[in-house]
């Protein structure tokens, strides 16, 4: 009988305490998920994965800070989150339930409806007819539902705030600071693990869409017009064990394919299918952590958004999609170029300057023209209203003054004149040591959750009518057990002394001595305990205990003084045979 590999993924998730819905006693909220003891592991394990990827492989370019979850509405308000975080929402005019209306549509007329307008969405629900899928009553037209939390700050309902739909206003807001005992140095990318809340309309599809969850993201700060040392950039693409992406770009996809092309990282820069080197490097190494994940290569493209389903700051987007048995491709990561949308918002709002100075090897000369003004003259002429010509005169083009005088013999300020012979313009030589400018940005940003769901969806098998989680053994929520083979005093107690120097020396270890050898062995299958240690009769002759790998189901023979030096080696990739010839008996 074929099984339903998502329902087994699903069944086994609550079944072993991997996650389950929240609030279960209550009937469960939807968009809502616990993470249970072997849930909470993975996560942990997989952000630390993360964290080794995108933070401690490039400690020379990239920090990690943390920022509240709350914040004030002045600050999404310069994002652009109030005007743009949005959805397509639709009322039953009947039983009242509220609906997604692209989804709506996707699901009923099986067309891509995302980046159509509220008009057109509305239009295609009329005349189609498309009614409300739980009672079959009319629909409402179609209109937008921001998908902040609202909250307020402090006991005044006046003092709104948000809680954050992702991690990165932090740090731009944060961003200047950062930069600051960061030495001033461009290129510098903030990263940040955190959670954050999305009000979705209806969500569905268990994990995939939650209302709370974790981001793992980094805004990476770069000049835009020197991006990159060429020799630092070729040394980290040096570092990539793959350098070759698979896309689907929107040029491809408006002549009608269908399938991601392979193309070399450099070729995709230089060709401009990646507009900026550094999103096309984090792309690179978001495929190699999500390879590391248990996700063959041939499973993972990146898609690039068409400009109306993009983000509201960014210049170009792609998703990295990973294939799961239940939903076919779905979105991982998100990969934006967000140019300087966000810094010059916050400059803006806020009144603080968030450029940076970026000082020339050598100064440069330039000849400029200057207004000089009789500042006596205009002082005792026009009073009060001086500092208005002043400031009007200082923001105008020198060659625009010397044309309004030799046409009219005075340039006129918000109505006062001010003659020619009170005006000049001289040329100077200044010396130019640098320029300042707002940094742009290329981002990185995962949804911690839809790894966790992805994993497991991968690590799922069946061997011998038994299930194996052939999870990635660094990731594994527990690295190791240790079984006595027996209830015999002599044997447990040497167990129990090899589980506590395996915890003493950091792992992750359970012991059992309940039911046979057989079924322990298959309850850590099952929940992808990577290595079995058993104590058995043989142990009390020559001090040797057998490990066993999950996915084989081979043993070899090590001896118990080398037992956590050959755990560790096995852990990060070593084979048995490997094991045996370095840590066996000789």
């Amino acid at each position: 009988m074929s099984v339903d590999k998502h329902e087994a993924v699903m069944e086994l998730a609550k079944r072993r305490g991997f996650f389950w819905q929240s609030y279960e006693i209550y009937g469960g909220v939807a968009g809502f998920y616990d993470l249970g003891p072997l849930g909470i592991r993975l996560k942990e394990k997989i952000i630390n994965l993360w964290r080794e990827y995108f933070v401690k492989k490039h400690t020379h370019i990239v920090v990690e800070i943390e920022t509240p979850i709350i914040a004030p509405s002045r600050v999404f308000e310069a994002s652009g989150h109030l005007e743009h975080f949005t959805d397509p929402i639709v009322e039953c005019l009947k039983c009242g339930r509220k609906f997604r209306a692209d989804h709506l549509i996707e699901e009923k007329l099986g067309i891509k409806a995302e980046g159509l307008s509220i008009e057109e969405m509305t239009k295609l629900i009329r005349e189609h007819d498309i009614r409300c899928p739980v009672c079959g009553g009319p629909l409402s037209e179609v209109r937008k539902f921001n998908l902040l939390f609202k909250t307020t700050i402090g006991p005044y309902s006046s003092n709104v705030g948000y809680l954050r739909p992702e991690t990165a206003q932090g740090m731009f807001v944060a961003f200047k600071r950062v930069y600051e005992v960061s030495r001033k140095k461009l290129p510098l990318g903030i990263a940040q693990i955190g959670r954050v809340a999305r009000n979705e309309i209806s969500p569905r599809q268990g994990m995939l869409r939650l209302r709370e969850f974790t981001i793992a993201e980094m805004e990476f700060f770069f000049d835009p017009e020197e991006p990159y040392d060429e020799n630092m950039f070729n040394e980290l693409l040096g570092t990539l064990s793959r350098r070759r992406l698979r896309i689907l770009s929107v040029e491809a996809k408006q002549r009608g394919e269908e399938k991601p092309f392979e193309i070399d990282i450099e070729e995709a820069i230089r060709e401009k299918i990646i507009i900026t080197p550094w999103l096309a490097y984090w792309m690179a190494v978001a495929q190699e952590f999500v390879h590391a994940l248990g996700v063959d290569y041939n499973e993972m493209y990146f898609d690039e958004k068409a400009p109306e389903e993009r983000a509201h700051y960014s210049a170009q987007t792609f998703d990295q999609l990973v294939h799961v048995s239940r939903y076919g491709w779905i979105e991982v990561s998100g990969h934006s170029y967000r140019t300087d949308y966000d810094l010059s918002r916050h400059m803006k709002y806020s009144g603080q300057d968030l450029r940076v100075f970026k000082q020339y090897k050598k100064p440069i000369v330039v000849k400029r023209k200057q207004i000089i003004l009789d500042k006596a003259w205009i002082g005792r002429t026009y009073k009060a209203r001086a500092k208005e010509i002043f400031e009007k005169i200082s923001q105008l083009d020198p060659e625009e003054v010397l044309r309004q005088v030799e046409a009219k013999g005075f340039i006129e300020i918000n109505g006062l004149r001010v003659p020619g012979d009170k005006i000049s313009v001289v040329e100077k030589e200044e010396k130019i040591t640098g320029r300042r400018f707002i940094p742009h940005v290329a981002e990185p940003s995962f949804g911690v959750e839809r790894l966790l769901y992805m994993v497991l969806d991968h690590a799922y098998s069946i061997k011998d009518d038994r299930v194996v989680l052939r999870l990635p053994r660094r990731i594994a929520p527990i690295e190791v057990a240790v079984f006595p083979l027996v209830k015999d005093a002599r044997l447990t107690s040497i167990a129990w002394g090899i589980w506590r120097k395996l915890v003493d020396n950091g792992f992750y270890t359970i012991y059992d001595e309940e039911d046979s050898i057989g079924r322990r062995y298959a309850r850590v299958d099952e929940v992808g305990v990577p290595a079995a240690i058993t104590v058995d009769y043989q142990t009390l002759e020559d001090n040797t205990v057998t490990i066993r790998d999950r996915d084989t189901w081979e043993q070899v023979r090590v001896k118990v003084e080398n037992i956590v030096q050959a755990i560790r080696e096995f852990i990060n990739g070593a084979s048995l045979e490997e094991l045996a010839e370095r840590y066996g008996i000789s």
